[in-house]
């Protein structure tokens, strides 16, 4: 393996290893045969692998183990590992002992490792008396494709017996986002900073040092860190002692960590600075940034302390490190990652300057570090088992994230958009491609590919509606029980639902409406009137409905008198209907039902659990609406009059809905015109009523449905009716638009409201709009930038401003020196909506270079340059060209190459469209072809087309007709 500043070890052992090549192979090979002990021997046999079953290294010798999974013949107990990163020649040495205990006898140490150049490793026995015995060389074999390593030994490893293994390497600081990777900084001179900083989930530790590098293998870990002065170590534990080496260096040494995984590992040398605060309980928590943005850190920690506070006092389990850290790091990939003590975060979703950041911005801030905070018990303290089962961690933490912001921030409104996660969700998980909660997955790219909508957002969403169906009481009292079972350990799906069982409230305090008896006698039948109607309460078998099938199902309700019939069945796009003759006949869930009708807002409820079923009304009514306040995860659709009776509600009478039912009515309608079961008239008649709404959450969820049918007709230059569907949308919501002050005035909600609207208006050029903000942005000109613009239309403004060659040029070198990551954020936004090509790719090729606009910022610049109508050939250009470029930053499977990959073409309606997406990415084969966002594409695509097909007419027609009603 090919390294910088290689040392003369490496180099003599590189050349030594040439000139015998052949020899090795032999010898190595019968080495690998005859350093198998009876142990691996019965359990090749046991798995039914033969010794032409396992694969051979790249020097010939035979690698003694089949799987991409360890074996758990051994497990280890403690690491030790010292690392010395090299911030000039960008590369680190190292050194790690392991302290494993065997589990059955073997000669083969099967551990990962991946890009590590392994110079050394020794095996040393641990007498019982705890004594070390007489250290002894290891074989070192590397087999690339499984990410592992091999160290055999000469004599068996025995069963029940501790040993030490030392292993000491070199490598580069990855050039990723993942590993111990680089990260760079501008300081106000202009000199280049340049830190390390580690990134480790999914499977990234190994990275960074030999490691067992699978959740289950939970061990603690002592780190030592040697650095020059001018800089900082910090990892997850408190220092306890620096030490300054012959050598000039610092060696800082933590404290011993807690039993972890080793994706929760994390350390950084960089030269930051921090600010640092007590909790009640006495954790002390510190925010570090880049020195020139450390003062924009005092929201973050004061949001940590309250939410850490909340977190220890709801689940009533002590945080058990003596402190947490909070880092904003320049180059990040993703939002932020939940190592234990040390979580890192993007700058974005950290800093906080009262006078640039938005409503929006803080919202964001607050909800992030509250989903990493959550994760300190739902991830850190108890563990997913295996991947298969990450939604068991993010899942809970995006849930999370509602109830401790709604209790810590509650001028934020959180609840109230959180039924945008599920929109979100469904989404995704209404395509074939899509996947159960719960899903086998194997090598990295798998892993990496659960982190999506449907481990975050999904899981989110069935454990907020089996809050809603347990009660928050019960609910509560059940993950207590998960996470005081589970801690330090590791847990699998069926460990939660086990938890939720048998549970006894101890008051009604909480409004419960489950007795005692229901809970703690387990499955028996129920009292009449339940909210279960006499059906038995088992929540694995209800929940497994959820979490092992994907999709979620439609309920089709069809009144007649007092009866109400209702019909389930899978929701999926792709098909002209649902097909009961399909193999989604197969499909069947226990679904939590809830209702109000025009008679009672009281709300009743009904657990679902056949295909077919009635419930009986007291009375005949005018209108149902099921899903109350969209707590399931769920749509409906009413056959005969049903719809025509709640669109007819809301022309009249639209607050008699909450504004979540509102929201959930828009989108169930356009959700049943993708799958035929309702006309896309009937749906575009339900939004008329929108010119009366002023709620949040159904403008934008009108504006959702509406928006993407004109920008579909974009890329097939259908300009006259796009043109008509714009015209209506500006109209629709004119009088809400008229009433937006240009200011920061109000709630989150309606400060969210305004800068939407206006992005909106003066994207569709609205004239009062545009003429408003060229009056701003000329003032924020003339004062060279220095005027303070209100933080929630600043992004209206710069995108009219950027639509002239003076207003992009000045934006771009305020982008420049801006030190603030909202305004920055807001200006390349606005930057990719020119109309001017050349600019439009020279911006996506300067997030190449790294250097003005960061890397991790590409995916988002691509999908908005994409968005725009003059840049979407480009977009899809730039793509095709630097896909190599893109996996090897953001690695094969990522979020960031889904997010890419399914925002470019989500927009593609034609069949041309489809024939060069699909020759694209099956040109690629084993390096993007297989991924399950590219099948998400190609379906996404598929479904448009065929709903411009059917709809294109309509939309036409019904545009006309509404214009002759006028």
């Amino acid at each position: 393996m090919k390294q910088k500043n290689c040392n003369y070890l490496c180099t003599t052992t590189a050349d030594f290893q040439m000139a015998t090549t052949g020899y090795l192979k032999l010898i190595g090979f019968l080495t690998a045969i005859l350093t198998f002990s009876i142990t691996d021997a019965l359990q090749n046999d046991q798995n039914g692998k033969e010794a032409s079953d396992f694969p051979f290294t790249s020097d010939g010798r035979m690698y003694p183990w089949n799987k991409m999974r360890l074996p758990k013949t051994i497990v280890p107990v403690q690491y030790d590992l010292v690392i010395q990163p090299n911030l000039t020649t960008l590369n680190f040495s190292a050194s790690v002992r392991i302290e494993v205990l065997v589990e059955s006898d073997t000669n083969s140490i099967i551990l990962h490792s991946k890009n590590l150049e392994i110079i050394k490793a020794t095996v040393i026995p641990v007498k019982k008396d705890g004594t070390p015995g007489l250290e002894s060389n290891l074989e070192i074999l590397e087999y690339p494709p499984f990410e592992q390593l091999a160290l055999q030994a000469d004599a068996p490893l025995y069963s029940g017996n501790t040993y030490l293994i030392n292993v000491d390497y070199v490598a580069n600081l990855s050039e990723s986002f993942h590993g111990f990777y680089k990260s760079t900084f501008k300081k106000q001179d202009g000199e280049i900073s340049v830190l390390a900083s580690t990134q480790f989930e999914p499977t990234a530790a190994r990275m960074a040092f030999p490691c067992f590098d699978e959740p289950a293998f939970k061990a603690k870990f002592s780190i030592k860190i040697q650095r020059e002065s001018r800089h900082i170590a910090v990892s997850n534990m408190p220092i306890i002692n620096s030490v300054k080496l012959a050598n000039g260096l610092i060696e800082d040494q933590f404290d011993v960590s807690v039993k972890m995984s080793t994706y929760l590992v994390a350390f950084i040398v960089a030269d930051f600075k921090w600010v640092s605060k007590e909790t009640k309980h006495g954790v002390k928590i510190s925010v570090y940034s880049v020195p020139e943005k450390i003062n924009q850190t005092s929201f973050a920690l004061d949001a940590a302390v309250r939410l850490l506070e909340f977190y220890e006092d709801y689940f009533n389990i002590s945080y058990p490190l003596p402190k947490q850290d909070l880092a904003a790091i320049p180059d990040f990939q993703s939002g932020a990652m939940e190592n234990w003590g040390l979580t890192t975060y993007r700058e974005s979703a950290l800093l906080y300057n009262a006078v640039t950041s938005s409503a929006s911005d803080k919202l964001g801030i607050t909800m992030i570090i509250a989903h990493e905070l959550a994760h300190q018990w739902f991830g850190n303290l108890v563990t997913v088992e295996w991947w298969n089962d990450l939604w068991l961690n993010e899942g809970f933490a995006t849930f999370m994230e509602i109830i401790s912001v709604n209790i810590t921030h509650p001028e934020l409104q959180v609840r109230e958009f959180f039924l945008d996660r599920c929109f979100s969700a469904m989404e995704a998980d209404s395509f074939n491609s899509s996947h159960p909660v719960s899903t086998p997955v194997e090598n990295p790219a798998q892993i990496q590919e659960m982190f999506d909508n449907v481990s975050y957002e999904k899981g989110a969403c069935i454990l907020n509606m089996l809050m809603d169906y347990l009660t928050e009481d019960v609910f509560k009292t059940g993950i207590i029980r998960y996470l005081r079972c589970h801690s330090y350990g590791n847990a699998k799906n069926e460990d939660l639902w086990n938890s939720l069982t048998n549970i006894c409230p101890s008051d009604d305090t909480h409004g419960s409406r489950l007795s005692e008896q229901q809970f703690c006698l387990g499955k028996s039948e129920l009292p009449p009137g339940s909210w279960f109607m006499k059906d038995v309460l088992d929540v694995k078998e209800m929940m497994n409905t959820w979490t092992l099938q994907k999709g979620f199902p439609l309920v089709t309700v069809t009144v007649k008198g007092r009866q109400v019939l209702l019909r389930q069945e899978l929701y999926q796009k792709g098909s002209n209907s649902q097909d009961e003759n399909s193999e989604s006949a197969s499909y069947l869930w226990q679904i939590p039902l809830t209702y109000i009708t025009s008679h009672s807002k009281t709300v009743q409820r009904h657990l679902m659990r056949t295909k077919n079923d009635i419930i009986t009304l007291l009375e005949e009514v005018n209108w149902i609406k099921f899903n109350v306040d969209m707590n399931g995860y769920y749509i409906v659709h009413y056959e005969n009059d049903g719809w025509d009776a709640l669109i007819k509600l809301l022309r009249e009478r639209h607050t008699v809905l909450s504004s979540n039912d509102r929201a959930s009515l828009i989108n169930n309608a356009f959700q049943l015109v993708s799958i035929g079961k309702l006309p896309l008239d009937k749906a575009l008649d339900l939004t008329l009523y929108l010119k009366n709404e002023v709620s949040t959450m159904p403008v934008f969820q009108g504006m959702n449905e509406l928006v993407p049918i004109y920008k579909l007709m974009e890329k097939r230059e259908m300009e006259e009716v796009e043109n008509q569907m714009k015209t209506y949308i500006v109209n629709l919501f004119k009088d809400l638009i008229d009433q937006q002050s240009w200011s920061d005035d109000g709630s989150v909600s309606e400060r969210l409201l305004r800068s939407t609207l206006l992005v909106f208006a003066c994207v569709r050029e609205y004239q009062p709009c545009v003429d408003k903000a060229e009056e701003y942005f000329r003032k924020w000109m003339d004062s060279n930038g220095t005027l303070s613009l209100p933080a929630d239309v600043a992004l209206a403004i710069f995108t009219v401003g950027a639509q002239t060659t003076e207003g992009w040029d000045f934006l771009f070198e305020k982008y420049r020196h801006s030190l603030f990551s909202s305004e920055k954020s807001k200006i390349r936004a606005a930057l990719t909506i020119s109309k001017n090509t050349e600019k439009l790719q020279w911006l996506m090729d300067q997030s190449l270079q790294d250097d003005i606009i960061k890397t991790q910022d590409l995916p988002s610049i691509v999908i908005l340059v994409n968005k725009n109508p003059t840049g979407h050939h480009l977009a899809w250009e730039f793509f095709k060209k630097n896909w190599n470029k893109l996996i090897e930053k953001f690695e094969l499977g990522s979020s960031s190459i889904a997010y890419t990959v399914t925002g470019i073409t989500s927009q593609y309606s034609t069949r041309l469209h489809l024939e060069e997406v699909q020759g694209f990415f099956e040109s690629l084969k084993d390096k993007g072809s297989q991924l399950r966002c590219v099948q998400q594409a190609i379906e996404t695509i598929e479904e448009n087309i065929q709903w411009m097909d059917k709809n294109f007419i309509k939309i036409a027609a019904w545009l006309e007709n509404l214009k002759s009603l006028d």
